[in-house]
């Protein structure tokens, strides 16, 4: 039983091509889909008429909505990417703000909080205020009480 001989290379070809094209349809209505409830142009009424119209009929509700609203379509997609890029931006200003140092104040505070607990010498406390108060970071970016602190 040689099954390669009942299905020829040409049917094989037709096949992935069917394949391919069926995909490519599901592709572009859900493309369409989503564009319709994107759309903050439309009302619920326009919204519901093009998604009935895509439903009922989907080969003729595709292709009309691509004539008459296909040209905005990029121009959706493009304001909603911009849109997703400043919150991200945003997010990340935020995220990177609240991880920014303190005020000296803060840092010397904290240093003397980790001198009364015993964490650091007074020696390391002092050498470490003067490198807060003289506005210098060392190299690993917190300050020398910190690494120290933690023997």
């Amino acid at each position: 039983m040689l099954l390669a001989y009942d299905y020829p290379l040409l049917g094989v070809f037709w096949t992935m091509l069917w394949l391919f094209l069926w995909i490519m349809w599901f592709f572009l209505l859900f493309r369409i889909v989503f564009d319709v409830f994107r759309d903050d142009s439309l009302s619920g009424w326009g919204k519901a008429g093009w998604l009935v119209f895509v439903v009922v009929l989907p080969f003729l509700g595709v292709f009309v909505y691509l004539v008459a609203r296909g040209k905005d379509m990029g121009r959706r997609d493009i304001e909603h990417a911009r849109a997703q890029r400043r919150m991200l931006d945003s997010y990340v200003r935020e995220t990177a703000a609240g991880s920014r140092p303190g005020s000296s104040t803060d840092e010397l505070a904290r240093l003397a909080e980790l001198r009364n607990r015993g964490d650091i010498t007074q020696e390391e406390f002092q050498r470490a205020k003067a490198l807060v108060l003289s506005g210098t970071r060392p190299a690993n970016s917190t300050t020398s009480a910190t690494t120290t602190g933690t023997r």
